[in-house]
């Protein structure tokens, strides 16, 4: 009887051990199955500390592919800067891409300079690419999203944040009578006592 028990514990804890060994192995093949295809993660960003109205903002693009493989015609589009308020003088704001290898990234930098001065919504781009050669669907992604930005009239930055060199030039002209006059009048009391010194001395 205690013979029997055994037996029959050791065949469930055999039986146990090849379950969990078979769950493993789906695991780790399932797992494998997850990192073959292609993966993207896409980063926007706006790498200035003060946007002004009519001078350059640097628009930064980083795409990752965090997958197995490698992601092909990616597309990266960004509709955040409208004709109307912003001007692009350097990059694209829609771009293509045949293929990015796996653990690899690009960066894509685009320039715009803004038209008018207000508050705008900095949307994320859109980004569509193929996961893998044999897959013809195509998977959709969205960068981070900057958010709400203001772009400052230039009149008030160059107010705010200008060396203000004319201010200066016109504050020295307007307090040179008030300082020069004194002056003029000390070095020339100065002279007349040093003159009048010398004939004393001479007598």
């Amino acid at each position: 009887m205690v013979e029997l028990t055994w037996s029959v514990c050791g065949y469930s804890l055999q039986m146990l051990r090849i379950l969990v060994g078979v769950l493993c192995l789906w695991l780790v093949h399932a797992t494998e199955e997850e990192v073959t295809e292609a993966r993207l993660l896409i980063q926007k960003r706006i790498l200035n500390k003060y946007l002004v109205e009519g001078r350059d903002i640097i628009v930064d693009y980083n795409i990752y592919n965090v997958g197995g493989s490698a992601a092909l015609d990616i597309t990266l589009m960004d509709s955040s800067f409208h004709p109307a308020h912003f001007q692009v003088t350097s990059g694209l704001l829609n771009f293509k891409l045949n293929r990015l290898a796996p653990g690899s990234n690009v960066t894509h930098t685009v320039v715009v300079r803004p038209l008018t001065p207000g508050r705008f919504n900095f949307t994320s781009a859109e980004v569509s690419y193929r996961t893998s050669e044999d897959s013809q669907e195509y998977q959709y992604a969205h960068t981070a999203e900057p958010g709400e930005g203001g772009i400052v009239p230039e009149r008030d930055f160059d107010r705010k944040f200008s060396p203000h060199v004319m201010d200066w030039l016109a504050f020295a002209v307007m307090t040179l009578p008030s300082l020069g006059i004194p002056f003029l009048l000390w070095f020339k009391s100065k002279s007349k006592y040093e003159a009048i010194v010398k004939q004393f001395k001479k007598h």
